[in-house]
């Protein structure tokens, strides 16, 4: 998809892992595959605490936006390992730096998720025990609109299809011209109940998801809206899931923010490269707002799960 690959090409994957490098290193952090049973392997991650007492730990699960890959919110995940959490994350097939060709099929995202849940609560075979009865989802952007559906949310193509012919100028539908949604293969329903609690961070298609579903969604849920998001606009995205759940979310409104401010501080080299994803609006501070987020998404976890 042309569209997006000018907003992510394999230059974001080289400097996402070159900011990585400059935090910190946990005494674990590890790279596997699991093997997917429609096909192919998934490319996972895990971030593990410093130091284990034995006790059971709990799991949070993340999924990136499109075109990007599991090591997309490492600030995040690292600080939720620090916090004594079990972190994996994964990325997506079809829809990721190397491979968007299935960008637009929202809906098989869900699966991998609970893939990878499958995974650490099974055949993962790490230093540090997982809790199953404890575990929780974190999703940027289309990661948000996969942790949504997790959660429970049912969404339905046709509501993106009526939202494209009423605003056809807005981003996402632009990306949907270029690669319809393939209505035939879509998965409405693709609910997790093991997921106990949810962040969900500039969200991506909020209006597809039908309200009856959405008001049956009653676990804690952190919401985080850009105030200024350019890519997911308001009152289309965020709006639609903020209103309708079962139980109202803990709900953040960042000021002067943008879409992408939710992705980590870039280094030099990434902003120098591609600077769509990497420029803030003048004042704002990305990086102390990391501080802030971070801190803000282990606080609501520690209080959940």
């Amino acid at each position: 998809m042309s569209r997006l690959r000018r907003f992510v090409s394999p230059i974001f994957a080289l400097a996402v892992g070159i900011s990585a490098l400059t935090a910190p290193a946990l005494a674990q952090d590890q790279t596997f595959r699991i093997a997917d049973p429609e096909g192919g392997e998934i490319e996972a991650g895990v971030w593990l605490p410093e130091t284990s007492d034995g006790a059971a730990r709990p799991l949070v699960v993340i999924s990136h936006g499109n075109g990007g890959w599991y090591r997309g919110h490492h600030d995040a995940a690292e600080a939720l390992a620090r916090a004594g959490f079990v972190v994996a994350a994964l990325t997506h097939p079809g829809d990721n730096w190397r491979d968007d060709s299935r960008s637009t099929q929202l809906s098989d995202r869900p699966r991998h998720l609970s893939l990878l849940i499958d995974h650490m609560t099974g055949e993962w075979s790490g230093p540090v025990a997982i809790d199953d009865g404890r575990i929780g989802a974190f999703g940027f952007s289309a990661g948000a609109f996969t942790v949504t559906s997790i959660i429970g949310g049912d969404s339905d193509p046709a509501l993106i299809a009526r939202h494209c012919e009423e605003e056809p100028e807005v981003f996402v539908c632009g990306l949907l011209a270029q690669q319809p949604i393939d209505t035939a293969a879509w998965r409405p329903r693709n609910h997790d109940p093991r997921v106990k609690a949810a962040v969900i961070a500039g969200p991506a298609l909020g209006m597809a998801f039908t309200g009856e579903s959405l008001a049956a969604v009653r676990i804690p849920i952190q919401l985080w809206q850009a105030a200024d998001d350019e890519i997911l606009p308001s009152p289309f995205n965020a709006e639609p899931i903020r209103d309708r759940l079962g139980r109202a979310p803990e709900y953040h409104l960042v000021a002067d923010a943008g879409h992408f401010d939710f992705l980590p501080p870039c280094a030099p080299e990434m902003a120098a490269q591609i600077p769509a994803l990497c420029r803030s609006k003048p004042g704002f501070d990305r990086a102390a707002f990391h501080e802030t987020f971070n801190r803000e998404v282990v606080r609501f976890f520690s209080e959940t799960i």
